[in-house]
């Protein structure tokens, strides 16, 4: 197959679909053109499902949530964000840890389900997790600041390392990579982990979910330097969609080695009928 191509008949090629959620199978409250009739038919003709994202600002819960109201019943277990991934990295690198987060009220519930402690004392924290964070301030700059350039005790870490974030209405707003980019610039510390697309922990952990080898998958998604970058690097077929931030252009511009292995107007053009 060769990157670039338009995929037509996907249904009978893959057993398991990974999905991106913004920019792919929705964007803001309204499901994108063609996502309801593809995930149903997938799942009607006996194919998995399973969604990918990298927003830190919700569990799976809202997330499975959010796409039974749409239209697209989904139980928590098939949705992966970086909530799921940072707890397991918490659990396995860092069990029990003092843990600075700047970012939603969410992750920081996950941070404490994973029985790590939160804290804002700079002589405490062990581990910093730079995410999405609206309330991002001079202060909490200094606190991270003085946990690793003060006291060098803290481990960095991210939770995507997205620029920002797509809105409706061609609007954007920044992401985690800005915070993790601030907390860089003034500490010299760099990041040891990013627990979102495109590191292939989060690819793993969805292959482990389906129960799939990923031979037997393809990655579908809006960016190339998350969604289709980790699936070059996992050895995953992909589908990048042309309904966020990504063109043919942009495709036409990459190594042929990084390109995805199909691209399409929209998710509805992953079905032939």
């Amino acid at each position: 197959m060769s990157g670039g191509t338009a995929l037509r008949t996907p249904v009978r090629a893959y057993e398991g679909y990974l999905f991106d959620l913004d920019g792919t199978i929705y964007l803001g409250d309204e499901l994108l053109p063609g996502a309801h009739h593809l995930v149903t038919t997938l799942r009607e003709r006996g194919r998995r499902t399973l969604f990918l994202s990298n927003n830190p600002t919700k569990d799976p819960q809202m997330y499975a949530e959010k796409l039974t109201r749409l239209g697209l019943p989904t139980d928590p277990e098939h949705v992966v964000n970086p909530l799921v991934t940072l707890s397991a990295w918490l659990r396995r690198e860092a069990p029990g840890s003092n843990v600075y987060v700047l970012g939603s009220r969410p992750l920081r519930r996950a941070v404490e389900k994973a029985g790590c402690h939160l804290t804002d004392d700079p002589e405490r924290i062990d581990v910093i997790v730079a995410s999405y964070d609206t309330t991002f301030d001079y202060e909490k700059l200094q606190i991270a600041f003085d946990a690793l350039w003060l006291h060098r005790r803290a481990r960095l870490v991210t939770t995507n390392p997205d620029a920002y974030c797509p809105m409706p209405g061609g609007r954007g707003e920044p992401d985690a990579a800005a915070v993790l980019a601030a907390i860089e610039a003034c500490t010299g510390a760099r990041c040891e982990a990013n627990l979102g697309k495109p590191d292939p922990r989060m690819l793993q952990t969805a292959l482990d979910v389906l129960g799939l080898p990923a031979g037997r998958c393809i990655m579908v998604g809006d960016r190339l330097y998350t969604d289709v970058a980790m699936a070059v690097d996992a050895g995953i077929d992909s589908a990048l969609v042309l309904t966020g931030e990504s063109t043919r252009s942009m495709v036409a511009d990459l190594d042929p080695a990084r390109r995805p292995t199909y691209v399409v107007d929209g998710v509805g053009d992953l079905l032939d009928d």
